[in-house]
């Protein structure tokens, strides 16, 4: 760690996946670097995504190749370096006649052109093509490629409506997206970054060749000096361009905020549904912790960040309806047990939809002075490629940035292999036979190796101190405070796991008097 008084050479603001990822590979290459987040990681856009490593096969209508090849190629890397909290799915495409474009897309004004009668109809050809062009960009070698479906008497076919008769299958990727981010930052961290969260940056001046950064820490003002910073404040960053480092600005940013509903499981196999609508919009159907089905996205403009993004009932209704249009059974308001929403920070392109705005990263550099980098846009799947973009870019004003190191390297308990997951499980199950199968498939699925370090030498439920609900206990809520900067029941039941779906009102009370308690004994000198 810097000492207080020292410089940090890189010092981030933004506590998502694409300032922790940043930080893991800063701190890698032998900077010191600094991390404050004013919430809590992954607080905001990093836990409302739709948990997919995705080429993001509707990006080719829009031509966004150099985007969908580098994330393609980027999810078998990913694959490896964390098979706990990331896995392979099958993504079944039902097709059928109204399938429709998204009217703004630059395919859908080439096809008007080229064949009118078409009247804007998604054919299955294209749908091939480019689930060929999904198959073949990025070298695939762990994934299995597309293949034709027939959706009559088979489980796939089961919970659609009768006329749905053939699908095209193809691979994906499923991540826990909040776990991602607390694991880069318990990785950079690990090597010598300081990680802050609940601290808020107020003010960046610059002063002679370093930055001088005022930040609320518990209440008390504190100033931290850089060299460098990096703005990846997510849907904040032009108010930390404008507002707190007081640099004009030109970039946009266009907020748009993308909803998701959980109902109860709604079909018994582990693939996904890619579902196309009659406006050219998709949304996806995923099996979702075991009991549930996780259905979204939308696409809406979202006016201020400050403003937290809701599930409107109007973005509820339209996924209820439009999951309808392919299940037998409708799906109404009463089936939803949980929404969420999050606001994605868009580069703005002028594109004229939500849904065309551009899904790319761009960085810009503010070296009037002691330099600035601002990330805007991104998705998840390409935030370890864009911090090596950033690094790139740092290492024109900080001396011996080393070279790109992250690739294929694990995150914290995700050294094993890929298809390591059944094992792992099963020896966990044999050494602590108190576990049960879903308990240990759990906690193998968020922590991989780590996993023994929670349970040390328990023989018994018992040995893990108080049974907080749902399969917590004490000894994995200390685990996630001391190691993996939780401080909330909410941090911990929506962020570091998703057992708020199973906890009762009394199950979250007994979690936050019990976090309270474990806070008010750990020393301040500790923090």
């Amino acid at each position: 760690m810097a000492h207080p008084h020292d410089a940090y050479d890189l010092f981030i603001i933004g506590g998502g996946i694409n300032g922790c990822g940043i930080a893991r590979d800063a701190a890698g290459r032998g900077l010191s670097v600094g991390l404050a987040e004013k919430g809590d990681l992954a607080s905001a856009t990093s836990s409302a995504s739709t948990k997919l490593f995705h080429g993001g096969l509707r990006y080719l209508e829009y031509f966004e190749f150099r985007l969908v090849r580098e994330a393609l190629i980027e999810r078998e890397v990913l694959l490896r370096a964390m098979p706990h909290i990331s896995w392979p799915m099958r993504f079944v495409l039902p097709l059928h006649s109204g399938m429709r474009f998204d009217s703004s897309t630059p395919t859908s004004r080439l096809l008007q052109m080229v064949m009118p009668w078409m009247k804007g109809r998604r054919p299955a050809w294209l749908i091939r093509l480019g689930l060929f062009l999904y198959d073949h960009l990025g070298g695939r070698e762990i994934l299995p490629g597309t293949r034709s479906l027939s959706l009559n008497g088979t489980p796939e076919g089961a919970p659609l409506q009768d006329h749905y008769r053939r699908a095209y299958e193809y691979s994906d990727c499923w991540v826990e997206d909040a776990r991602l981010v607390v694991l880069n930052a318990r990785d950079a961290e690990a090597r010598g970054a300081t990680i802050l969260t609940r601290t808020e940056v107020t003010q960046a001046r610059r002063e002679g060749d370093l930055w001088d950064v005022e930040v609320m820490r518990n209440g008390q003002p504190q100033t931290i000096k850089a060299r460098m910073l990096v703005n990846a404040a997510g849907p904040w960053s032009a108010h930390v361009l404008g507002d707190i480092a007081k640099l004009p600005t030109r970039a946009g940013i266009r907020l748009v905020r993308g909803s998701h509903i959980v109902t109860r499981r709604l079909f018994d196999h582990d693939k996904c549904y890619f579902f196309q609508g009659t406006d050219g919009r998709i949304i996806f159907a995923i099996p979702y912790e075991g009991d549930f089905t996780l259905i979204g996205t939308t696409d809406t403009d979202h006016a201020d960040p400050d403003q937290p993004p809701r599930c409107t009932d109007q973005e509820r209704d339209y996924l209820c309806a439009f999951a309808s249009r392919y299940f037998k059974t409708a799906i109404t308001p009463d089936d939803v047990v949980w929404t969420y929403s999050g606001v994605r920070p868009l580069y703005d392109d002028g594109a004229g939809s939500a849904s065309a705005a551009t899904r790319d990263y761009t960085l810009t550099l503010d070296a009037d002075g002691p330099p600035i980098l601002n990330v805007f846009g991104g998705k998840i799947t390409t935030y370890r490629k864009l911090a090596e973009s950033a690094l790139r870019k740092i290492g024109a004003y900080l001396p011996n940035v080393g070279t790109d190191w992250t690739a294929g390297i694990p995150l914290p308990g995700g050294d094993f292999p890929m298809d390591g997951v059944q094992a792992l499980r099963e020896a966990l199950r044999q050494d602590y036979p108190f576990l049960t199968a879903p308990w240990a498939a759990r906690l193998i699925r968020a922590y991989g190796t780590e996993a023994r370090l929670i349970l040390g030498t328990a023989k018994a439920a018992t040995d893990l101190g108080q049974s907080l609900g749902a399969t917590l206990t004490a000894a994995e809520v200390d685990w996630l405070i001391d190691k993996e900067y939780a401080q909330s029941a909410e941090d911990i039941l929506w962020r570091r796991s998703k057992l708020g779906l199973r906890m009762t009102p009394e199950d979250t009370d007994k979690l936050g008097n019990y976090i309270a308690q474990r806070l008010a004994t750990k020393s301040p000198a500790t923090e």
